[in-house]
């Protein structure tokens, strides 16, 4: 996902990797569009990790972020409809 993020190859938007927010880093981090990626292994599908996950993103949406989540097998299998979904994000405000 990075190759496809990095140095402004999304609409021109810059990323940041690992962005750190409070106490939480973002896999993915548009600032100026305040807008997350996140991408989840399996192991976010445990109820204590969907219950983490879900206070995590409570508390971005707070800051003022909107948080994306893909599952890693759907970046792997639906590349283009991601990078879709990523840019009408970044696009819609």
């Amino acid at each position: 996902m990075w190759a496809h993020l990095r140095a402004k190859r999304c609409g021109r938007f810059k990323f940041h990797r690992q962005h750190r927010i409070g106490s939480y880093f973002a896999d993915f981090c548009c600032v100026v569009q305040h807008l997350i990626i996140e991408l989840d292994g399996s192991q976010h599908a445990e109820p204590e990790e969907e219950r983490k996950d879900g206070l995590r993103t409570a508390y971005l949406n707070q800051q003022g972020y909107e948080v994306l989540r893909f599952w890693n097998a759907q970046v792997n299998s639906e590349l283009e409809s991601v990078l879709q979904t990523i840019y009408a994000a970044l696009t819609d405000s």
